[in-house]
């Protein structure tokens, strides 16, 4: 029961990722809003966690909104009293199109939900935990190997997670300067076998890059020296370990979670 007493808002939490990640929370004592577009999904997950004892609740969140933003952060502290623990999980897949090709508007969605969702949460979360005193904060933005490194077709989806990996150090900065007691963490997970990997496997599948999506599967799973993909509970651990005070004395730092994949 590392995180008892903790209250963590978690975006992106229906599936994948994210559900590995508020089910692992709640696990370890946290009281956890599961949040994610997929209300329905982020309910069942929820509703999953009570059963199993643990404390949870779930919201629509549309994480390029900023009204729902604000909507679910009163919640989270509505619900449990205050809110300790803030995870920036949602995103969405590039598009798989060369720059030359990629619309604005594609452009422009891909960064509202991976970049602007992140940013939206950062800024009120520290509104929500700039005042805790019997809990210090702990903002944990997901962003990706791919924020570290560039590949092809997903100029949008690099741009946005290099993006956040700088969001975190100035939130981490200005929370130092501030006093206030909250750290600010990045994780950089490598290819996750998630829903969403499997559907871009298919999709470049689909686009002629490979056979089929095995092929694809293949290929993404050699980029990693370890010799195979990450788990959902592979993230899920390290952001436990970010929200707990075992990590006190981190704030600004980068967790790369990739089987090797830059170390190459």
């Amino acid at each position: 029961m590392r995180l008892q007493g903790k209250v963590a808002l978690v975006s992106g939490a229906a599936a994948g990722i994210g559900a590995a990640i508020a089910t692992a929370l709640a696990a370890e004592g946290a009281s956890v809003m599961v949040t994610d577009i997929d209300d329905a999904a982020a309910a069942a997950l929820a509703e999953s966690i009570r059963a199993t004892g643990g404390s949870a609740d779930s919201l629509k969140l549309d994480a390029a909104d900023e009204a729902q933003w604000m909507a679910a952060v009163a919640a989270t502290v509505e619900r449990w009293g205050s809110m300790s623990v803030l995870v920036n999980n949602a995103g969405i897949a590039p598009t798989a199109d060369p720059i030359e090709n990629l619309a604005l508007t594609d452009w422009r969605r891909s960064l509202s939900v991976n970049l602007d969702g992140v940013f939206l949460g950062v800024k009120h979360g520290i509104r929500a935990m700039k005042a805790n005193t019997s809990t210090a904060g702990s903002i944990i933005n997901v962003s990706s190997v791919l924020g570290i490194v560039g590949t092809t077709r997903a100029p949008d989806y690099v741009a946005a997670k290099g993006a956040i990996r700088l969001l975190t150090k100035a939130a981490a900065l200005e929370c130092c300067q501030m006093s206030y007691p909250i750290r600010v963490n990045s994780v950089h997970p490598g290819f996750i076998e998630t829903p969403m990997l499997e559907r871009g496997l298919q999709n470049m599948a689909s686009l002629g890059f490979f056979p089929d999506a095995n092929v694809a599967a293949a290929a993404i799973r050699s980029l990693h020296p370890i010799g195979r993909l990450g788990r959902p509970a592979d993230i899920a651990s390290a952001v436990v370990y970010l929200a707990s005070d075992e990590s006190s004395f981190m704030t600004g730092a980068e967790m790369v979670l990739d089987g090797g994949y830059t170390a190459q």
